[in-house]
C-alpha cells in the first residue's frame, strides 16, 4: 500500500486491458475525462496503456467498463539504476550493449555543440566515431569536462537513445538509426566571451561538415546565455544562428536549440508565474531553428526519503525550470516552438524545490569508470529529445529539407490535456500567452512520419518569388495556389461529422540584425509568408481576390488579415516568426469544399531595401497539411493516396 497514491492525488496507472477492449476503454475514459497516453503496448492477451487519474476517477473507469483486467502504479523512475552499485550498473549497460545494433556509416547524425563527450562510455561508443569528435580550440581536447558536470555526455545519451531507461529495461534489440557527432564549444574551465559565441558556433559547425560533408545532420545546442536579452530582440548570436540555418542558396541547416532554464533556487509557489516572466535565453531569439522548451509527465515520487513531498508541476504541464517568451514584444517569434519531457521538481512545502531522481530522466555519466548512469532534465534534456525526433524523421525520409523536418516536428505536436484546457476556448490574449508558454505542444515521431487511415498528411516543398520590380519600386508578387486532393465523396458521406484540418507553413528567413528601431524599413526578416484556406462558398477567383486584399492590408499594418475568424483555433496570433501552424474544425461536408491553400508573401527587408539587390531572390517553403476524422469509420488516407498518383498542381 505504500505505493498507492494519496487520496485525491493524480498518478499514472498501468491499465492492463482485456484483449479487444482497448477502444472501449478509450471511449469510456474520454467520457469520464480520464487522460490516456496515445500509445499502448500489445501482448497476446492484453494491451497495456497509461492512464492519469486519482483513485476515485480510476474506480469510476473500472466500474463503467469491463475492459480492465489489472491495475498497477506506473513506475518510470531512474532511481533503480542510480542506486545500483557500479558493478551492477556495468551489468545492465553491458546487457544493453549486447543488444545494440550500431548505425550505418551513411546514417544521419545529431551534432552536439556542447562540452564534448566521453566516447569511451560503452553506451556511447557504438554511435560515435573518434573522427566525429571536434573542438573549437584544439588545445581543449574533445573529451568532456568536470567543470561542466559532463553536460555533453549527458546530452549524448539522450540524443542517441531517446528514452534510455526504456532501452535498458525492455530486453529487445535496439537499432541505433542515427549517429552522433560532438563539437566542444565550451572550454574545459572558465567561460567563453558571449560576444564570440556566434563565431564559435560557426567554426564548430564548419568542422563537423568538413569531416563528413555529405552527411545529413541535425545540429543540437543547449548552451544559452543571459547576455543581451531584450524581450525577443535578436542578438548577434541569434542572428548568426539564423544566418547559419538560412545558409544562402540550397545549403540550409537544421538546428535544435534549448529555450534555457531558470537560474537559482526554484520556489514552488512561484510556479508557473516566474516561468512566464523569465524570458527565453540567447540565442533562442533566432527565427529559423526549432526552439525546444520542457514539459513533464513525471509526477510519481516513490523514494522513501521523500515521503510527503509533492511535485511542483502537474502532469502534462510546463517543467518547472523552462523559460518562455511570455514577456516578449508581440512582433517576435513564438518561443518555444514545441516542448519535450524535461523532468519535474519536488518540494516539501518549506524549502526550495529539488530535482529529485524520481522525477528526472536517466542518461550516460561522463566518468564511466566511476558510474555509468546519471540523472538529467530541464530544457537540455528536452532539446536532446527534440534532436532525437528530428533525426528520426531524417532517417525515415532522408531527402526532406530542413524546413520540412522542422515543420513536421511542429505539425506532429499536440497540447496535453492540461495545456489544452488553458488554450482552447480562451480569449485571444490568453491563447497568445499560453502559446508563448507551451509552443504547439508535444511532438510525436509516429505522427511526424506516418499517416493512419483516419489521419492523412500531405507535404509540399515549393518556392515562390515574393517580390518583383515595377520601375523603381519593389512590389509584392501573387501567391502560390495549392489544390488539395480531398476525398470529396467520402467527406460528403460523413456530412456533419466533425473533422479537423491542420496546416503548418515553415520557411527560413535571411536575417538583417542591424536594429535601428526595428521600423518598417528596418525589418529583421528578409520576407514573411502566410497561408490562407479557400472557404467552402468561395470560388477560386474570389479566394485569390481575398488573399490579395489580405496581403495589401498586412502591408499597411493590419497583422493577420488573412487568418482571423473562420473556426481557426489560433487565427491571427499564429503569424509570428517563420513557422505558422493552426487548426480548423468544422463539418466534413464543409471541408470537402475547402480544397485550396494559398501561400503568399508579405514584406521584409528584401523589399524595403532595394539597394541591397535581394528583391529577386526565391523563397522556398514547406507546407504540411493533415485532415483528421477521429472516431469516424471511414478511410481517408487511401482515397488521397489514389488521387496523388496524378501530380497536384501549384500555380
Amino acid at each position: 500500500m505504500a505505493l498507492f497514491p494519496m487520496v485525491g492525488r493524480q498518478a499514472w496507472w498501468e491499465v492492463w486491458v482485456r484483449d479487444g477492449r482497448l477502444e472501449t476503454l478509450r471511449h469510456v475514459a474520454q467520457r469520464l475525462n480520464v487522460t490516456l497516453k496515445e500509445h499502448a503496448i500489445s501482448f497476446p492477451e492484453r494491451d497495456v496503456i497509461l492512464a492519469l487519474a486519482n483513485e476515485e476517477s480510476m474506480a469510476r473507469l473500472v466500474d463503467n467498463s469491463d475492459a480492465v483486467a489489472e491495475l498497477r502504479i506506473a513506475k518510470d523512475t531512474p532511481t533503480l539504476f542510480l542506486e545500483m552499485r557500479p558493478v551492477e550498473q556495468a551489468d545492465w549497460a553491458g546487457n544493453l550493449v549486447d543488444r545494440v545494433n550500431a548505425p550505418d556509416a551513411v546514417a544521419p547524425a545529431i551534432c552536439l555543440l556542447d562540452s564534448g563527450a566521453t566516447r569511451t562510455h560503452p553506451l556511447i561508443e557504438p554511435g560515435l566515431d573518434a573522427v566525429d569528435q571536434h573542438a573549437y580550440d584544439k588545445g581543449w581536447g574533445v573529451g568532456d569536462s568536470s567543470y561542466w558536470n559532463g553536460h555533453g555526455t549527458s546530452m549524448s545519451g539522450v540524443a542517441l537513445y531517446g528514452d534510455l531507461e526504456a532501452a535498458l529495461s525492455h530486453g529487445g534489440q535496439v537499432d541505433l538509426r542515427h549517429r552522433l557527432e560532438t563539437v566542444k564549444i565550451l572550454p574545459p574551465a572558465g567561460q567563453n566571451d558571449p560576444e564570440l559565441y556566434g563565431a564559435i558556433t560557426e567554426v564548430g559547425i564548419n568542422k563537423a561538415e568538413a569531416q563528413a560533408p555529405r552527411r545529413r545532420r541535425v545540429f543540437c545546442m543547449a548552451v544559452t546565455s543571459e547576455v543581451g536579452l531584450g524581450r525577443g530582440r535578436p542578438t548577434s548570436w541569434s542572428a548568426a544562428i539564423d544566418q547559419l540555418c538560412y545558409g544562402g542558396g540550397d545549403r540550409r541547416r537544421l538546428m535544435v536549440l534549448a529555450a534555457g532554464n531558470l537560474r537559482g533556487d526554484i520556489a514552488a509557489p512561484d510556479y508557473p508565474d516566474r516561468n512566464d516572466l523569465e524570458e527565453v535565453e540567447s540565442p533562442a531569439q533566432a527565427w529559423n531553428p526549432l526552439v525546444v522548451g520542457a514539459y513533464t509527465d513525471k509526477i510519481g515520487i516513490f523514494h522513501p526519503d521523500f515521503n510527503g513531498w509533492q511535485p511542483v508541476a502537474p502532469a502534462g504541464e510546463l517543467s518547472p525550470a523552462s523559460r518562455t517568451s511570455g514577456v516578449w514584444d508581440r512582433q517576435w517569434p513564438i518561443r518555444p516552438d514545441v516542448v519535450f519531457e524535461g523532468g519535474n521538481f519536488a518540494h516539501d512545502g518549506v524549502n526550495p524545490a529539488s530535482a529529485i531522481d524520481d522525477l528526472q530522466l536517466i542518461t550516460t555519466h561522463y566518468r564511466p569508470q566511476m558510474r555509468l548512469f546519471e540523472t538529467f532534465g530541464d530544457t537540455s534534456a528536452a532539446a536532446a529529445l527534440g534532436s532525437h525526433l528530428c533525426a528520426g524523421v531524417l532517417v525515415a525520409r532522408p531527402q526532406l529539407w530542413p524546413e520540412t523536418v522542422r515543420a513536421l516536428a511542429v505539425h506532429s505536436a499536440e497540447w496535453t490535456p492540461a495545456m489544452r484546457a488553458r488554450i482552447e476556448g480562451a480569449a485571444q490574449a490568453q491563447k497568445a500567452a499560453m502559446l508563448r508558454r507551451y509552443g504547439w505542444g508535444v511532438p510525436d515521431i509516429g505522427r511526424a512520419v506516418m499517416s493512419a487511415t483516419d489521419d492523412a498528411t500531405l507535404m509540399v516543398e515549393d518556392a515562390l518569388l515574393p517580390f518583383r520590380k515595377d520601375g523603381s519600386t519593389i512590389k509584392t508578387r501573387s501567391m502560390n495556389l495549392h489544390r488539395l486532393p480531398w476525398p470529396r465523396d467520402e467527406l460528403l458521406e460523413l456530412g456533419e461529422q466533425d473533422v479537423e484540418l491542420r496546416i503548418t507553413l515553415s520557411y527560413f528567413v535571411e536575417p538583417n540584425p542591424g536594429e535601428r528601431g526595428w521600423t518598417r524599413r528596418h525589418r529583421y526578416s528578409s520576407h514573411s509568408l502566410r497561408f490562407a484556406v479557400k472557404r467552402s462558398l468561395e470560388s477560386l477567383q474570389q479566394f485569390r481576390q481575398r488573399i490579395n486584399k489580405a496581403a495589401e492590408a498586412e502591408e499597411e499594418g493590419q497583422a493577420g488579415a488573412a487568418a482571423g475568424g473562420d473556426n481557426w483555433v489560433l487565427g491571427t496570433i499564429r503569424d509570428k516568426g517563420s513557422i505558422h501552424s493552426d487548426i480548423w474544425r468544422g463539418s466534413a461536408a464543409e471541408l470537402a469544399e475547402r480544397d485550396a491553400i494559398g501561400v503568399f508573401p508579405v514584406s521584409g527587408w528584401w523589399k524595403e531595401k532595394p539597394a541591397l539587390q535581394r528583391w529577386d531572390r526565391s523563397a522556398r517553403y514547406a507546407l504540411v497539411v493533415s485532415v483528421k476524422a477521429p472516431g469516424a469509420n471511414i478511410d481517408i488516407y487511401t482515397p488521397i493516396a489514389n488521387m496523388l498518383e496524378i501530380p497536384v498542381p501549384a500555380s
